[in-house]
C-alpha cells in the first residue's frame, strides 16, 4: 500500500480484554487499517466516535453499562456518516434485525477469521454492507436506510432500540423505579415506553411480557 493512502481507522468496543488485543495485534499488521483505540462498554459510544473519529467501529452487543443498540441508534441518528459492524458471538435473528434497525452497516460472527473480519470492514468502509446474503434478501432501502421488508423475524422487531432495552429490564424483574433510575428518565416516561411496548406487542399485563420475553429469549425461564 502507498504509504500516502488512508488507511481505514478502527475502535472497537468489547468488554473482553482477549478479544481487544487479538484485534488491535491483527489489525497493526494490516497495511491499509489503523488502530483508533477501543473501550470496553457501549457507554458515550457518539463521544468516542467524535474523540477519535474511527471510519469503522467494531461493536459488540452483551456488554456492562449502557445498551449497545440504544448507543447505536443514537449514534447514527446524531452522526449518520458513522460506520459501525457488529462483531458479536450473540448471533441471534432478532439480533441481527436490531442492529439494522439501529443503523449498523454490517454484522459478523465473532468466530469468523480475521482475514473475513476485515474484507467486511473493508466494504463498509468503502460504503458497502457486510451481512449474510439471506440478511439482504429481506431487506430494502428506505431514506438512505437499510430496512427489513418483512419487519423481522421476531415480533420484538417493532420495538425501538429504547423499547427493546426497557423490555428487557423488565423481563429481569426491575421495577418501574429501578429502570427510571438504571437509563435516567422519569417513570413517567417509563411507564409510556411501557404501554408503547405492550401495544406493539399485543400484551395485556406485565406477566405476558413476561412470557414473551421468555419465549424470544430475552431471558431465561
Amino acid at each position: 500500500m502507498n504509504d500516502s493512502a488512508k488507511r481505514i481507522r478502527i475502535y472497537v468496543v468489547d468488554d473482553h480484554a482477549v478479544v481487544t488485543r487479538g484485534l488491535r495485534s491483527a489489525i497493526q499488521v494490516e497495511p491499509d487499517f489503523e488502530w483508533a483505540g477501543a473501550q470496553a462498554s457501549a457507554d458515550g459510544l457518539t463521544e468516542a466516535h467524535d474523540t477519535h473519529r474511527p471510519d469503522i467501529i467494531l461493536l459488540d452487543i452483551d456488554m456492562p453499562g449502557a445498551d449497545a443498540f440504544v448507543e447505536l441508534s443514537d449514534l447514527t441518528e446524531l452522526r449518520p456518516e458513522a460506520r459501525v459492524m457488529m462483531l458479536t458471538s450473540s448471533v441471534r435473528a432478532r439480533y441481527i434485525d436490531a442492529a439494522i434497525a439501529s443503523g449498523a452497516r454490517g454484522f459478523i460472527d465473532k468466530a469468523t477469521e480475521f482475514e473475513d473480519i476485515f474484507e467486511a470492514a473493508r466494504r463498509v468502509a468503502a460504503g458497502e454492507l457486510a451481512f449474510p446474503d439471506e440478511v439482504l434478501a429481506r431487506c430494502e432501502e428506505r431514506d438512505g436506510r437499510l430496512c427489513l421488508k418483512d419487519g423481522g423475524t421476531s415480533p420484538l422487531a417493532l420495538l425501538t432500540p429504547r423499547e427493546s432495552q426497557v423490555l428487557r429490564l423488565i423481563a429481569q424483574g426491575n421495577s418501574t423505579k429501578e429502570i427510571a433510575d438504571q437509563i435516567h428518565r422519569s417513570v413517567k416516561r417509563i411507564e409510556a415506553i411501557r404501554t408503547s411496548i405492550m401495544r406493539k406487542l399485543g400484551c395485556s399485563d406485565r406477566l405476558e411480557l413476561m412470557r414473551l420475553a421468555i419465549r424470544e429469549g430475552i431471558v431465561d425461564a
